[in-house]
């Protein structure tokens, strides 16, 4: 048996039942994580640490679909008002030799995987006059085991959109699959109640499990005590009718507003849920409950499953458990990423378990039968002073044994850094200006320093783990952050202010930058890392990224730039990553995180790669790039793939 054959063999052992789907080829990529459970991880192995040089750019498919526009750290950026440039953060899938993804724009595209060709696309016409953020992540794909192989329909593809729809489309033609909900779409907002446009919309791929499809939604950050429900819903895959919902209120409270809408400010789930058909569970990372800064109006009922990992039964929506990363988050700590779900060898034992990365850089190591922490989590002693009137804390907060964090938990004056002793001495100065030190610390009108940040630590696009090696790689971003309550009666002095309407403060959120804009605190500011996860012990951790591209002449000497998106383990133990802020995608080598080839790209990436097989054998990786509202770089429509050169 060959080398490579006992690799996929074993890989596809410790993979299990929750990691493949009865679509899935060998070469497909079927989920946005890669397999309903997530982990963003192939087990081709064609493409090696010792061929990698001859990894070459074949196709590269443009939509079209993409907005200039300010940045958040422009100044003439208006929080309400401004429509950023866009962001193509979709990561596409692969199935029955299709590939196919979703735009800014949220048209949806299927390609021919070898040569990048347009096979059809359909355009659901949102209104992008009304859509700040620009955003897909990806679609979802559903092949019914009950249909005749040439059915029209038989497989289908799910579309979410930034208006708060999903549209089924046939898989084969790209047309509306008109027996789904009304003429192939439903629409998710009649039951919420009223909702201006932009604060409700369906950015991540909606999960599937038997015969069901199951979808969050993000409700519009800091913007109202009011904001549209948070609601869980799933739907039959066929006809789109309601089959539960999932309202995060506390036990015992009702879901449903007297009006017969679902009760309004719960958290939200945003992110990408994964999903065990063998235990018939969905595991939802949740939000925080709005406005996200200030919870003094959360009266407990809206904050008990806010920021936390939730398991739900998938046929009927009720909680099997819960456990929390944050209480009583004031810090826009939401849970960010998909739970990733592996099998780990603990002490001779085979574990179902769940891996969580949070933007407080833990990482909770779970088992996914019961939540049951294979590593323990401490409750520790939180800040509890400098709270705003009207606030309360929590006396605790979570903390896991192991691994170790991926990011620092503290943050002063002594940690100020500069690129000369004169701005090292003006971040020093406006530190102590601030309030400060450990994670956790209570916001406050005169300003609170936020390291690990709102952005990060880890966010929505790791981690990538690699179950033949029980390793989790996570980049992770380390750029402290400033927020301000303002009182109401202050508010409106200028744009860049979210209102958080319905309470006693709006916020202003900056980066905390020396006067010549380099972040306050010490380089890498974006990083890297692998983790043994059946040990909780961590490996290595690297710079990811420079500067280069950001800061005339000298960025591409600074290593360590932040970004978004995630990274691709394969089976031949190789890293893909573009989650930094300059214009590269780049390889690493999974044992020692050493760096074994950069390749250029046209603008920033924020988006996570993927690979697949196509029928001659050839392996290809792909990856979108088009900028980020954050960044520095221009917006771009860019699906590049990439594969061995042929000789």
């Amino acid at each position: 048996m060959s080398s490579r054959l006992l690799a996929l063999l074993l890989c596809i052992c410790m993979l299990g039942a929750h990691a493949m789907s009865p679509a899935m080829g060998a070469g497909d990529w079927p989920a946005w994580g890669g397999a309903p459970g997530g982990g963003h991880y192939s087990p081709l192995a064609q493409i090696t640490a010792d061929n990698i040089d001859d990894l070459d750019l074949v196709w590269t498919h443009r939509s079209g679909d993409l907005r200039e526009g300010p940045g958040f750290d422009d100044e003439h950026f208006e929080f309400d008002k401004s429509l950023p440039r866009s962001s193509f953060q979709a990561t596409p899938i692969m199935v029955e030799g299709t590939l196919y993804y979703c735009t800014p724009f949220n048209r949806v595209f299927a390609l021919d995987p070898e040569t990048g060709a347009e096979r059809w696309h359909f355009d659901p016409k949102v209104d992008m006059r009304d859509e700040p953020l620009t955003n897909c992540r990806g679609v979802s794909s559903w092949v019914d085991p009950s249909a005749a192989p040439d059915a029209r329909c038989r497989h289908r593809i799910y579309a979410p959109t930034l208006d708060g729809r999903i549209v089924a489309l046939d898989g084969k033609t790209g047309e509306r699959c008109g027996d789904f909900g009304s003429n192939g779409e439903i629409d998710l907002k009649p039951e919420l109640g009223k909702q201006a446009a932009r604060e409700y919309a369906i950015t991540s791929p909606p999960a599937i499990i038997d015969d069901l499809l199951v979808t969050g939604a993000l409700v519009l950050d800091a913007w109202d005590v009011g904001v549209p429900a948070g609601v869980v819903r799933a739907f039959d895959l066929r006809s789109g009718a309601l089959r539960w919902a999932w309202n995060p209120v506390a036990p015992g409270r009702p879901a449903l507003a007297p009006d017969g809408t679902y009760v309004r400010g719960t958290t939200n789930v945003w992110s990408v849920m994964s999903v065990d058909p063998a235990l018939g569970r969905i595991y939802v990372p949740t939000g925080n409950s709005s406005p996200d800064y200030y919870g003094g109006q959360r009266e407990g009922h809206l904050d008990h499953y806010s920021s936390s990992i939730v398991a739900l039964d998938a046929h009927t929506g009720a909680v099997v458990w819960q456990v929390p990363t944050v209480h009583h988050d004031i810090w826009d700590f939401d849970v960010p990423a998909q739970p990733s779900l592996v099998d780990l060898e603990l002490h001779g034992e085979k574990v179902p378990a769940l891996v969580q990365v949070t933007k407080m850089g833990l990482t909770f190591v779970l088992d996914r039968r019961d939540g049951r922490p294979l590593f323990g989590i401490d409750e520790k002693p939180a800040p509890q002073t400098g709270a705003v009137p009207g606030e309360y804390l929590a006396a605790t907060q979570p903390v896991p044994r192991a691994p170790p964090p991926l990011h620092a938990q503290h943050f002063g004056p002594e940690d100020a850094w500069g690129v000369t002793p004169w701005d090292r001495g003006r971040c020093r100065a406006a530190i102590e200006q601030l309030d400060h030190g450990p994670i956790y610390t209570p916001i406050s009108t005169r300003g609170t320093v936020l390291f690990p940040a709102p952005t990060g630590g880890n966010n929505w696009g790791s981690p990538a783990i690699d179950p033949v090696r029980g390793v989790m790689i996570a980049s992770a971003m380390h750029v402290p952050m400033v927020a301000k309550l303002i009182p109401r009666a202050e508010c409106g002095a200028n744009g860049h202010e979210a209102p958080q309407t319905g309470t006693p403060y709006c916020v202003r959120i900056d980066p905390l930058l020396s006067p010549l804009g380099a972040p306050c605190s010490a380089p890498p500011w974006g990083t890297l890392a692998a983790v043994d996860l059946a040990r909780g012990k961590l490996l290595w951790q690297v710079p990811l990224g420079t500067l280069e591209g950001v800061v005339p002449l000298l960025g591409r000497y600074i290593a360590g730039s932040p970004g978004f998106g995630g990274a691709l383990a394969t089976g031949s133990g190789l890293v893909f990553t573009a989650a930094s802020s300059d214009p590269n995608l780049r390889v690493f080598d999974t044992r020692d995180g050493r760096e074994l080839r950069k390749l250029p790209l046209p603008t920033q990436s924020a988006a996570v790669p993927m690979s697949y097989r196509v029928a001659t054998g050839r392996q290809f990786v792909v990856l979108a790039v088009g900028g980020h509202w954050t960044g520095k770089l221009p917006a771009g429509d860019h699906l590049m793939a990439f594969a061995l050169k042929r000789r």
